[in-house]
């Protein structure tokens, strides 16, 4: 059985992450590490976006940067100055193509193809069988996902960001290039929060998704119907579907750090590092994934890395409120952006505001709503 210093159980984004910026430092050159994944990492299956107001270590991979956005619902539209954000985004295999280029260089470093079937934690050791090998390590750090311990509980509300999205061809030239919908709730909501989400890169190509915060899923059927009404009501007569893409992202505030011992972490969604409220990932991911390196070079116990912030119980609150009643969840975001100033907005969601311009962003939203979700959770918070 071969011994490693870290073993990477499952290799998606929070841990090719991690694993790229400890290669970056130049502190982890002495350590033995594996990376452990079912999926060969060579396709594009999916997309990221994020938004961001500085060139950072993934700027020769965004594919497509805008300067302005586009919200919508049935009552009005408004165009949002994005400034000095721009928004990103980044193909799977780009991403994939940067880190492997970077990590198949290192001596010290193994990537497998395998499945990982069962972790055993004892005292001072971790032992990990996949599907054709055991292996040992000293330090764990596991992203995958634990559906059932989840959505198993009902303390906390688990809703999911869920869509489906095709890139399209267009013969008419519809799109606007230099504008992204971030969101247009102007489709029907049926009992639910329900939004389309286009990502134009020209005149005539985009990625459409149908996209939901809701519990459960819907048959594929009926997303695609959604997308192909939303093509015709923007003109379009003639396309070309040129690839599609699917997912489904826990919304959930459930405490995943409890489970985190002095020799086993748990990041990526496992380790609740995807955004609770809104479902993105990819920086949040960036910035845990930078922390945890600067942890590992000064600290050894696993369960001093989590620290909970004010925007958990911010998160904690919305989705308890759509939990409880999913057929609003247009009226709020909308009440947001209509009349907040879209740069707060983006630096609220991405968790680095004061508590003055925290105030500012929350007075936007339904205040009778948030007030009685205060009360409804309060407990849940004061217990943690």
């Amino acid at each position: 059985m071969k011994h490693f210093d870290y073993i990477f159980t499952g290799a998606g984004l929070s841990a090719l992450m991690t694993v790229y910026k400890m290669v970056q430092s130049g502190k982890f050159n002495d350590k033995s590490i594996l990376l452990l994944d079912e999926n060969p990492k060579k396709t594009n299956d999916r997309t990221w976006c994020f938004w961001d107001d500085s060139n950072g270590i993934w700027e020769t991979i965004i594919q497509k940067k805008w300067n302005s956005a586009l919200f919508a619902d049935e009552n009005f539209r408004r165009d949002l100055v994005l400034k000095p954000y721009q928004y990103n985004m980044v193909k799977g295999l780009d991403f994939y193509t940067q880190v492997f280029d970077l990590v198949s260089k290192q001596e010290n470093i193994t990537f497998l193809n395998q499945k990982v079937l069962e972790i055993e934690e004892s005292e001072n050791l971790i032992l990990v069988q996949t599907d054709t090998e055991s292996f040992s390590c000293t330090k764990l750090f596991n992203s995958i996902y634990n559906k059932q311990k989840a959505e198993s509980q009902t303390e906390y509300p688990v809703l999911q960001q869920h869509f489906i999205g095709w890139f399209i061809k267009s013969e008419q030239p519809v799109f606007n290039p230099e504008q992204a919908t971030f969101m247009d709730f102007s489709v029907e909501q049926r009992g639910n929060t329900r939004f389309m989400y286009v990502l134009p890169s020209s005149e005539r190509e985009a990625l459409i998704e149908y996209t939901l915060f809701s519990e459960n899923l819907l048959q594929n059927q009926e997303y695609e119907t959604e997308i192909q009404k939303y093509i015709k009501n923007l003109g379009i007569t003639d396309y070309e579907i040129v690839e599609k893409e699917q997912g489904s992202i826990p919304m959930t505030c459930y405490p995943f750090w409890k489970a985190n011992t002095k020799n086993v972490i748990n990041i990526g969604t496992s380790g609740g590092w995807t955004k609770a409220s809104t479902g993105y990932t990819f920086k949040n991911s960036d910035k845990k994934s930078s922390q945890l390196v600067s942890f590992l070079q000064r600290e050894t116990d696993f369960t001093k890395f989590h620290k909970r912030t004010k925007f958990w119980f911010y998160d904690l609150l919305l989705l308890d409120i759509l939990d409880r009643k999913n057929e609003i969840g247009s009226h709020i975001f909308s009440s947001m952006f209509k009349k907040g100033n879209p740069s707060l907005i983006f630096k609220f969601l991405d968790e680095e505001t004061s508590f003055i311009e925290d105030i500012k962003v929350i007075l936007k939203c339904p205040k009778i709503l948030f007030i009685k979700a205060i009360f409804h959770v309060a407990l849940k918070a004061i217990k943690l």
